[in-house]
């Protein structure tokens, strides 16, 4: 059958006395081509939606502040996926230098992310192409810490890894064998950096994280990559100026149909049934941060106009409100470091804040007490709430 072309091919391999199915796919773009013209209106409604929260950023008053936000609900989102517990406000806490509820390396996992992202981006924006290299570097950012450390940082396997199960011969997926892997990637490289007029930008960045995350080059931390992929891709093709849209949420929220189409494409082929759900995953993550985003400037306005009330004092605390939006949980000491204002002024900037119900002390201590912009951080907490932990 024709059809066949785009099914990959099984290699034997043995772990220990077992042997093993390893599966190899065939490289990109899918043979035969894809049938794009049932996809035609989601990819229109996606590129759209995209489009918008695109234009938003070059309207935000401060865009760092929104990137700042939104790197760090998808580190915490991604980190979670792969069974993190740590929420937004422990990553926020561990910044402060303050002890997180969650463990510690599921802190520095999301920390690693952050900084994982930031490198990559600022390759991008040096010039540096999308390539083997640039992932591997970054790979090794993200385990450069904590519970991934010991499972080679920046470097593609040299051993079996597996998907579900305890072995390779009970796994749910067995990817390429690891001399293979060097093989698999070097003709995914060859894709991204082909000129594709074919084939739309995203329809290429839904090919490529499923062929990533098919491969699983690295002995951990493919899925992070693999949805890091996706905006790396839409920075480096231009349809995105900054960081601001991640699939984690959605692919967390549809987790049983992101896996079963991630299967269907392996066994049977259906990319247009992924490239339909990836799509429509696009488009919903792209309207809701527009919203996200108008939503948080009605905060910030509304708080604004609150301080500007209180007269002669609103200058000051003015500032310590522009350091309380780049850092919804903070100490006084912090933010009188960071913004260059004494001490006392901090803490009476501060009070003023409390009693305009714009900032709550969340510590008791007589030291380093910490305070959180509650209704900024509620609508970045917002799909990243974990269960209460303990009994």
């Amino acid at each position: 059958m024709e059809n066949n072309r785009r099914l990959g091919r099984y290699v034997i391999t043995h772990w220990g006395e077992e042997q093993v199915r390893a599966f190899v796919p065939p490289a990109l773009p899918p043979n035969p081509a894809l049938r794009l013209e049932p996809l035609q209106r989601i990819l229109e409604q996606a590129n759209q939606s995209l489009g918008r929260l695109d234009g938003l950023a070059s309207v935000l008053p401060d865009l760092s502040l929104f990137i700042y936000a939104y790197v760090r609900k998808e580190a915490v989102l991604s980190s979670q996926i792969e069974g993190t517990q740590s929420s937004l406000s422990d990553l926020l806490l561990f910044e402060n230098d303050e002890v997180p509820g969650a463990p510690l390396e599921d802190v520095l996992e999301v920390s690693n992310y952050v900084a994982a992202l930031s490198h990559g981006l600022g390759r991008l924006r040096s010039g540096f192409p999308l390539s083997l290299r640039l992932l591997r570097e970054i790979h090794a950012v993200l385990l450069s810490k904590g519970r991934g450390s010991a499972k080679q940082p920046g470097e593609f396997r040299t051993s079996q890894n597996w998907i579900g199960g305890t072995r390779p011969g009970n796994a749910a997926f067995v990817p390429p064998p690891p001399e293979m892997v060097i093989e698999c990637m070097g003709e995914l490289e060859l894709f991204l950096h082909a000129e594709r007029p074919d084939l739309p930008l995203l329809i290429q960045a839904g090919l490529a994280h499923v062929q990533f995350e098919t491969i699983h080059p690295f002995l951990d931390g493919n899925g992070r990559l693999g949805r890091l992929l996706i905006t790396f891709l839409l920075c480096a093709g231009g349809a995105l100026r900054e960081p601001i849209l991640y699939l984690s949420l959605y692919f967390k929220a549809n987790r049983r149909a992101y896996y079963e189409l991630l299967d269907r494409v392996r066994v049977r082929g259906d990319w247009e049934a992924w490239l339909d759900f990836f799509l429509a995953g696009v488009k919903d993550t792209a309207e809701q941060a527009v919203t996200a985003a108008r939503r948080i400037l009605g905060v910030l306005d509304r708080d604004h106009r609150k301080i500007e009330s209180l007269g002669r004092p609103s200058a000051s605390v003015l500032r310590v409100f522009q350091h309380a939006q780049m850092h919804p949980i903070f100490s006084i000491g912090d933010a009188a470091a960071k913004t260059g204002i004494s001490f006392p002024t901090v803490a009476s900037a501060v009070a003023h804040m409390q009693q305009l119900g714009v900032l709550r002390e969340i510590t008791r201590k007589r030291r380093k007490r910490l305070f959180v912009y509650d209704a900024y951080l509620a609508i970045l907490n917002e799909g990243t709430e974990l269960p209460p932990r303990g009994g």
